[in-house]
Formats: C-alpha cells, sequence, structure tokens
C-alpha cells in the first residue's frame, strides 16, 4: 500500500494494525486518558504512562488531502513542509536544532484525513517542546523565497517515492479510477501540475484556514502529570484564538456514488516483475456500536492475510505456488470510504489472469463455505498474542489515540471496538464477503513491467527530511 507523506502511516493499515491499536490503549499500564478542553476548542489528551521518562507530544490538525479542492492537490502536505521553515521567534532551521540539541526526535506526517507533527524527548523538555509547537500554530512566516525551494523539494519527493516506484504509482493511478468523485481519488502529494502551479498564498490560505487550536488535538503520552500538562498547554496554547471552523461531523458530506460496473487499469513502468491489485469498495465505522460490517472485514482480511498460516499464503504461495506474493489489506478508520485490497505478484511462468482467477476462487471458497470457528478463533489469537509486546510504545498508544479522534472516532469508543471485534461471528465474515466482494464495486489495476533503466539509484534531496 502506499504510504502517507512524509512519515508512513497508511490509512488502510491492516487488520492487525486496528487490532493492535485497541490494545495499546486498553492493555497498557494507565486505563483511562485524562481529556481537557481549552477555551479556545484546543482538545487535550494526556495519557500517563511512568514506565520512562519519556514524553511523546503531538499535535493533530483535522485537515488532510481529503479537504483540498481541485487545483490545489498536495497543499496540505505542502504547508506540512512550510510548518518548518520558521517564525519570528524561532529562525528557519531553528526547530529541529533545538530538538535535536535535547536529545530528542520530531518529525511530520500528512495523510488523507489529517495532518499531525511530534516529537518524542525526555519528559523535562516538554515545556520546550509544547512552546515550539504552539509558536508555529498560529506565528508562522511564509515567504516566496523559502517557499519556491521546498516545492521543488515536495515535486522530487514526488518523482523519488511516486514515479520512480511502480507500485506506488500502479496504487495512484487505481485510487483515481476507483473513486469518482471523493477527494481520496486524488494523491495525498498531489498531483504534479498542481505542484507546479502552487503559489505561496495557496499554502497561507490553508495555513489560515485550517491550523486554529479548535481544529487541533493535542496529544501527550508519558513519565508525566495530567494536570501540570494542562498548565503547559494553557499556558502555550491558550492565548491562541479560535477559529470560525464547523467540525468534522459538520462539514459538508462528501459521498462517493455507488460504482456500476468493473473497472480495469494497465499501468506501464519499468519493474521486474507484473503486479495486481484488486479493490472493492466497502465502509467504514461511523456508529461504533450499532455497525457489524467494518469489523468483520477487519477479521475477514485476518483470515486471508496477516500470518503464516493465513488463507491466501497457505494457497497461492505454498501450495498452488502461483504467486511469489499475495496481500489483503483494509481499514475500518478514515474519514471517508474504505476500500478492501488484494493484491499479489505471480510467480515465474504464471500470468496476471491467471493470478486473478487464484485470487477469485479462495473469495468463493469464504462466500461459499465461510470460515471454521476454529479459524476464527486462530486469527484473533494470532493478532493479540504476536503484537501484544507494542503496547510498550509510548508512541505507538499516541499514534492510536490521534487517529481514533481524528477521524471521528473517540478514545472512549475503545473497549467497545475491542468487544464487537471480538464477537465477529463465521457467519458475519462470510455475509460481508458475499455483500462486498461484487464485481460491479471492483477495481482491478495491473501493472504491466517495461525494461529497467540503467541509471545510478535515486538521491535522497537535501530538503527532503521526512
Amino acid at each position: 500500500m502506499k504510504p502517507d507523506y512524509c512519515f508512513t502511516v497508511h490509512r488502510f493499515f491492516s487488520f492487525s494494525g486496528l487490532f493492535i491499536a485497541i490494545l495499546l490503549i486498553s492493555s497498557a499500564a494507565v486505563a483511562n486518558p485524562h481529556e481537557f478542553l481549552l477555551d479556545n476548542g484546543l482538545r487535550l489528551i494526556v495519557k500517563q504512562d511512568h514506565r520512562s521518562p519519556v514524553v511523546v507530544t503531538q499535535v493533530w490538525y483535522k485537515a488532510g488531502s481529503i479537504d483540498e479542492v481541485n487545483g490545489v492537490t498536495g497543499v496540505a502536505h505542502v504547508l506540512e513542509h512550510m510548518m518548518f521553515k520558521g517564525t519570528e521567534k524561532v529562525p528557519n532551521g531553528d526547530f529541529s536544532k533545538k530538538i535535536a540539541a535535547a536529545g530528542g526526535r520530531e518529525n511530520a506526517f500528512t495523510s488523507y484525513d489529517y495532518t499531525a507533527y511530534y516529537q518524542q524527548l525526555h519528559k523535562n523538555h516538554l515545556p520546550m517542546a509544547m512552546e515550539l509547537e504552539a509558536d508555529r500554530m498560529r506565528n508562522l512566516i511564509l515567504t516566496e523565497e523559502e517557499f519556491s525551494k521546498e516545492i521543488k523539494v515536495v515535486m522530487e519527493e514526488r518523482r523519488l517515492r511516486t514515479e520512480d516506484q511502480a507500485r506506488s504509482l500502479l496504487y495512484e493511478k487505481m485510487m483515481s479510477v476507483a473513486y469518482q468523485a471523493h477527494p481520496y481519488k486524488n494523491p495525498i502529494i498531489g498531483w504534479m501540475n498542481d505542484l507546479e502551479n502552487m503559489r505561496v498564498e495557496d499554502a497561507r490560505e490553508w495555513y489560515d484556514r485550517w491550523y486554529a487550536p479548535n481544529n487541533a488535538i493535542l496529544i501527550v503520552v508519558g513519565d508525566v502529570d495530567a494536570n501540570e500538562v494542562f498548565r503547559l498547554a494553557q499556558k502555550n496554547y491558550g492565548t491562541i484564538p479560535k477559529h470560525p471552523l464547523l467540525p468534522l461531523n459538520a462539514r459538508k458530506p462528501q459521498i462517493e456514488p455507488p460504482q456500476t460496473g468493473t473497472k480495469r487499469i494497465i499501468v506501464k513502468a519499468p519493474a521486474e516483475l507484473p503486479y495486481l491489485m484488486m479493490g472493492y469498495h466497502a465502509p467504514t465505522i461511523r456508529n461504533v456500536m450499532e455497525d457489524w460490517e467494518p469489523y468483520a472485514l477487519e477479521i475477514l482480511e485476518g483470515v486471508l492475510d496477516g500470518h503464516a498460516s493465513a488463507r491466501l499464503n497457505k494457497s497461492l504461495v505454498r501450495e498452488s505456488q502461483i504467486a511469489n506474493s499475495a496481500n489483503a489489506g483494509y481499514s475500518a478508520m478514515a474519514r471517508g470510504p474504505s476500500i478492501f485490497f488484494l493484491s499479489a505478484v505471480p510467480r515465474a511462468g504464471k500470468t496476471v489472469a491467471e493470478l486473478e482467477q487464484a485470487l477469485r476462487k479462495e473469495i468463493e471458497k469464504i462466500t461459499k463455505d465461510g470460515v471454521t470457528e476454529d479459524e476464527l478463533a486462530r486469527v484473533k489469537a494470532q493478532v493479540v498474542a504476536g503484537h501484544v509486546y507494542q503496547r510498550d510504545s509510548t508512541f505507538s498508544q499516541a499514534m492510536q489515540l490521534g487517529r481514533l479522534e481524528s477521524t471521528g472516532l473517540s478514545y472512549r469508543d475503545i473497549d467497545i471496538i475491542l468487544e464487537k471485534l471480538k464477537a465477529v461471528t463465521a457467519a458475519q465474515v462470510r455475509d460481508v464477503a458475499k455483500k462486498y466482494f461484487n464485481d460491479d464495486s471492483l477495481t482491478v489495476a495491473v501493472l504491466d513491467p517495461q525494461p529497467l533503466e540503467k541509471r545510478a539509484p535515486a538521491k535522497v534531496p537535501g530538503g527532503l527530511r521526512h
């Protein structure tokens, strides 16, 4: 799957990703985060974890490429780059230097659904990190000179990570075909023509519109006292004025029209092997308590992929040996609709057409015969057993809190989501397979490999920090 820019997190993260996310939060040492609301609308969520003297602080803005309009695709990610260009108080480059001098690390990432900035460092340096982040929430200096430099960096990033990467290019083309109207059809990094014609005024308008305390969530996880963190937030963020912005649930709905037949594309690009992607339109969680289909789809993904005995690997790779690799991907958490992906690389001597038929047969087995109770239990147990150690990561805990809150869900839903996943039945898995693995909602993308050019390895541009 295609990574988000500039930090590798993905909207379509795996079954284990969602299940682990729930476990990380519900099983950690401290059961409940502390929540505060500042007068200017900034939400603060603090999770105390005293196992090491480390703190992770993240600011999540509820604005991503989903909020862009035609002509300025990629502006959310461009502004993310520009956020490191300095303020009057903290000149260009000093933000990162200060964090590094404190022994910490920092970065940012832009998604379809959100943009976020983080620092991870010793707890004693939390006041400095919070002061720096609050400063650039409102005081960023955007100049034509710096913008003209950075937009070239972003264009080179696009060439390096999409146009020169055959599978990434295939994913981008597939998304643009699978979605007819929804903004998810546009790449997070933007179309090259939009980047070439983007102006500093576009970035400034985006910053002025979306970068406000009442459109942000401040997440702090680590060896801290929640009330002290609130006092720090009040001191650093409390004077920033709010903007007249609609909350997520009040913004204009962006409904994708129903697909009415299979779509197919072939993408020619330099590559060693062909590659097949099949994507079926699928729902995401809207009502945590009443929905059941997204949870069943998450379990279905685990049946197909995610461990050595999963069906795709067992049947297509090890037994029939028609594929070198075969994978499934789906995410139940997103502001918009989702796609259930199947992807595979054919083994030498096998065709993409044969591979597609093999994938279809695996789906047919589930729609006809379902999954066994033993298989269902094994999928759930393997996810828990294989990844429970990740609950020790303060960064992962912060990430999952931010994802939940930035996609219209809530950390308060964690226990409900966990119980809903545990309650999925074999019949429900079969039912969602029958309903959503439908050719009328299918997009098939094939990578037609072209001869590889003999050239020196691409160099990461100097300004590409992420």
